[in-house]
């Protein structure tokens, strides 16, 4: 089989041209992509919980804790203790970090419009089901391979 055959090339091949595309219009603002995707998951209004943004990105917690030290740095973010749980530690935007996600959420809305404009409603519905299906295909991977883990842990 060709890797272009293969459904994880056409996919990585998408995904690597869109974060070029997304990186080149972060870039020139001045940020990243990724700082992009974790300013679009903070509310705006009422800010976030630290410990919910890493699980909405499907990000391990080391990497975003380094992350966001980088944007509070950067003065894209500021920490302030929940008023509810003080143990925790909420994210919230400041006036720079709103620019910055408004110009992110711009760029996928915009990428969405124009692929709109070429793919038809159907075909679109077509990809989505299909993704689906693809997604539940690594769901049953991943649960088959933690089922063997778990036998094999047992077995020891």
């Amino acid at each position: 089989m060709k890797r272009e055959e293969t459904v994880d090339y056409h996919i990585k091949s998408a995904w690597h041209a869109i974060s070029r595309m997304y990186n080149q219009k972060a870039v020139g603002e001045g940020f990243t992509t990724a700082i992009g995707f974790v300013l679009i998951n903070i509310n705006s209004k009422e800010g976030t919980p630290a410990t919910k943004i890493a699980p909405m990105m499907g990000l391990e917690t080391r990497s975003l804790t380094r992350m966001l030290k980088n944007m509070e740095e950067k003065g894209l973010i500021y920490k302030k203790p929940d008023l509810v749980d003080k143990r925790s530690v909420r994210i919230y935007l400041t006036e720079e970090g709103k620019r910055k996600k408004e110009t992110s959420v711009n760029t996928i809305r915009e990428f969405n419009e124009q692929v709109r404009e070429v793919v038809s409603e159907k075909d679109l519905g077509t990809f989505f089901k299909v993704f689906e299906k693809i997604q539940l295909v690594i769901d049953q991977a991943q649960s088959e391979n933690a089922d063997h883990l778990n036998k094999t842990i047992f077995e020891l």
